[in-house]
């Protein structure tokens, strides 16, 4: 078998927030004073063109470019511009490309939409979380309700219609109707998109070390139920564990990755995913974590991801799919033979957490929310297991 050239996107990782959120795992750091949007703006463009000499990404435009963090809506459009003019100069953009910036509601100026627009950015994702004060600011969270609402009547002002809403629920103090009004709240604002997920501790967040009260499994069950129920009404498609979207408005940039597709990690902390045709390879790349150190000029990693990891790589992204993925996939991305991976899918077809439909193999309901679990068992090496205990998978 050989590997086949999958799509490439580029993810661009703006590392600052005004505040750094209790729950959250990822590599951000708190503003302490002015931003350094210059210098880093200056690292980020060197990073993009060592990336875009190397030899998988010749001849490959971008379908998706991804602007996340931290908080990207921090540094000003011009900045967002320059490096989307230098990503097209240097790479080549597909006609239909997607261009998502996420934003906090906290930090938009009026009017900044448009600019963000006439930069060419085409999708934005605005993280809400939640319309309860109470919950907000437990969250942490440096915006209101209210300026959630000011931020998504902008975006359809600026012809920005395909927008997504983060969503969390299991939120500490909520009940299951707070659950739904918040919800609700999110669909009355015409959002393209709803990324719907459980808040969850982890280790190294503030939570993580003093977790919140949070309502009982059988409340938070209710509340996915009758939400996703909820969604399903509102026209949203559940496509992803945690995604929903009305048709033709999946987010590509994920869709990519979930397929196990390529992409650039440019920006500290930022990783990647290179297939190598002519080595019959997969390459990971990653960068530094720490913002200094990266605008510095660290050099980027480069690893060759061992064949008995594919399967457990593959499977990590694919299994989030609630539409799953076929043989040809599987093989086209990974180069491996099918037939290495049919004995665990079909003991876990026999578990109850895949299902296979169509000549696809899709997570059931209960793969769905064991998704760890599942996982587990394409990792090299893994041990036999009667039936282990269950537990959540992390979803972002």
């Amino acid at each position: 078998m050989s590997v086949r050239l999958p799509p490439l996107s580029l993810y661009l990782h703006f590392p600052w927030c005004v505040r750094k959120c209790p729950y959250c795992d990822f590599n951000s750091y708190t503003l302490n004073g002015s931003l350094p949007e210059a210098e880093y703006l200056q690292a980020l463009l060197r990073d993009l063109r060592e990336q875009a000499a190397l030899p998988q990404v010749a001849g490959r435009p971008l379908t998706s470019i991804f602007m996340g963090g931290g908080t990207p809506s921090l540094f000003s459009p011009a900045a967002i511009g320059r490096v989307l003019e230098e990503a097209r100069a240097l790479i080549g953009f597909a006609p239909d490309i997607e261009i998502t910036l996420e934003a906090n509601p906290g930090t938009i100026e009026r009017g900044r939409f448009a600019e963000y627009s006439a930069a060419g950015v085409n999708r934005v994702s605005l993280g809400a979380q939640s319309f309860g004060a109470q919950q907000l600011q437990e969250l942490g969270r440096i915006h209101s309700a209210a300026e959630t609402i000011r931020a998504a009547e902008e975006l359809h002002a600026a012809g920005v219609g395909n927008f997504n809403l983060d969503l969390m629920y299991g939120l500490p103090r909520q009940d299951v109707a707070g659950a739904r009004s918040d919800l609700r709240q999110a669909l009355a604002l015409g959002p393209a998109h709803i990324s719907h997920y459980h808040l969850t501790m982890e280790p190294g967040t503030v939570f993580g070390a003093q977790p919140p009260a949070l309502p009982g499994e059988d409340s938070i069950e209710l509340m996915l139920e009758e939400c996703a129920q909820e969604l399903a009404d509102a026209g949203f498609g559940h496509y992803e564990v945690s995604a929903y979207a009305h048709e033709g408005r999946q987010c590509r940039h994920n869709l990519n990755y979930w397929t196990f597709g390529d992409y650039l990690g440019v920006g500290a902390g930022a990783h990647g995913k290179l297939t190598d045709v002519a080595a019959g390879a997969i390459v990971r790349t990653t960068h530094t974590r720490e913002p200094r150190r990266y605008q510095a000029g660290t050099a980027l990693v480069l690893r060759t991801v061992n064949a008995a990891e594919l399967p457990f790589e593959f499977m990590m992204n694919a299994l989030r799919l609630t539409a799953g993925f076929d043989a040809a996939l599987f093989e086209g991305r990974t180069g491996l033979r099918f037939e290495q991976v049919v004995p665990t899918l079909l003991k876990q077809q026999s578990r109850g957490l895949l299902a296979r439909i169509d000549g696809r193999w899709v997570p059931s309901l209960t793969g769905q929310r064991f998704l760890n679990d599942l996982l587990l068992e394409f990792l090299p090496d893994s041990p036999a297991t009667a039936d282990p205990a269950l537990s959540r998978p992390k979803v972002v």
